[in-house]
């Protein structure tokens, strides 16, 4: 199996990745304490969190076309110093000891507004990295690093906000974003450029893209399921670990068991090469119900945190390998588009669960959401085997050839 670590580049984008991942895991837990340091609300809290979700859900399309417009790697660079600035600016509110909850809100605006043109850049800068026989374990190894930061991210943010204070965790973080930035600028990526068209063009043919193929869309609503599962999961599941399984240690370990699934899964699908990687990947998904209900039955704690391991387990697994068939079979051109709705509509499913998780416990009592979140993720995850695509699709060996098109007519790819 080619290794691409072997690669100047991709050794370059590797290092920047970790530590553009270290700082985005290590932001949320920083801020939650900063935050509540400062106000001692939840409400605010979950105000500032918001300004970064929503500009992030809403940019994204726009920041897959600015990705396939230009070279991704100058996209992910400008990202990195608009992070680092608007970290900074938190890190100096902080430190200033007069802080101000907007500005904390507008840092955070700005900061998901970065991070909705960045995200898209992360699968064509793989795929103008790395050889197609490399893919998948660069793949592999970017989930693994994933799920470590997970797990390192936030104690690295306790541990800092604990001992030098929040002020310097942001001031911090804000450097290893001005480091990833640097790495960037001494990669080499290969970008094939779009011709200049008009902005919904650009929106309709990366649309396009996405409904030629079945599996692609129909994947996407099981993965829209599975994070709306895991909002529910995640709001719901302290209190009653706290309440009802054995208290606070519970769930911390839950959460750190988890991660060490992912990292596992990740490393597993390193050594894989299934024939139909999305029906496997899907399948492996499903897992993610077996937490969910015995969480509403109230199963004892190691059964719960022991198959909450295992259905990230799947999750780990799936990532590599989602994004190795993305890379391979969505021309590159196009790739930054497509990935960008991937994320839009992943994603989507989380902040309607946030919203209603607490207000169905309420209502009805915390199992009966975790119940309804845990058949529809089977559902929805094992109902992809139905989908002919699904069941029919190959690891494919080369990349599809770039699209050939007019500059102003859009021309999407054949279904595989």
């Amino acid at each position: 199996m080619a290794d691409p670590l072997h690669g100047r580049d991709f050794r370059l984008l590797f290092a920047a990745r970790a530590l553009s991942m270290t700082g985005d895991a290590a932001v949320p837990a920083a801020l939650a304490l900063a935050v509540l340091r400062t106000t001692g609300s939840t409400s605010a809290l979950a105000l500032v969190l918001g300004c970064a979700m929503v500009p992030r859900l809403l940019l994204l399309p726009i920041g897959g076309v600015i990705a396939d417009r230009f070279n991704a790697r100058t996209v992910a660079l400008v990202t990195d110093l608009v992070g680092c600035a608007a970290q900074l600016f938190a890190g100096l509110e902080l430190l200033s000891g007069q802080v101000e909850l907007w500005h904390l809100a507008v840092a955070q605006v700005i900061g998901g507004t970065a991070s909705a043109f960045q995200t898209p850049t992360i699968s064509p800068l793989v795929a103008g990295t790395v050889d197609p026989a490399g893919l998948h374990r660069a793949n592999s190894l970017l989930g693994a690093t994933n799920g470590a930061t997970r797990l390192i991210g936030p104690a690295l943010a306790g541990t800092f906000v604990l001992t030098i204070g929040p002020g310097w965790t942001f001031v911090l973080d804000s450097a290893s974003f001005a480091l990833s930035g640097a790495l960037l600028a001494a990669t080499r990526v290969r970008h094939v450029p779009l011709p200049r068209r008009s902005l919904r063009l650009d929106l309709a043919e990366g649309w396009s893209e996405v409904r030629s193929r079945d599996w692609y869309w129909k994947s996407l609503i099981a993965h829209a399921v599975w994070n709306g599962a895991s909002a529910v999961l995640l709001t719901l599941g302290p209190a009653l670990a706290i309440d009802r399984l054995g208290g606070e240690g519970v769930w911390i370990a839950t959460v750190q068991v988890g991660a060490i699934g992912l990292v596992m899964g990740a490393l597993l699908a390193a050594r894989i090469r299934p024939r139909r990687p999305v029906l496997v990947a899907n399948v492996g998904l499903a897992l993610f119900a077996i937490p969910l209900a015995l969480l509403a039955i109230t199963a004892p704690a190691p059964l719960v945190i022991g198959t909450y391991g295992l259905a990230l387990i799947g999750l780990g697994v799936l990532n590599p390998l989602w994004e190795t068939v993305v890379q391979l079979t969505v021309p590159q051109q196009a790739l930054a588009r497509v990935t960008s709705y991937d994320w839009l509509l992943s994603l989507a499913g989380a902040p309607v669960a946030y919203a209603l998780a607490p207000w169905a416990a309420s209502a009805w009592g915390p199992s009966t959401p975790l119940m309804i979140a845990a058949s529809l993720v089977a559902v929805s995850c094992l109902g992809t085997i139905a989908v002919p695509g699904v069941r029919n699709l190959r690891m494919p060996t080369a990349p599809t050839p770039p699209i050939t098109q007019t500059p102003t007519t859009p021309h999407p790819a054949p279904t595989p």
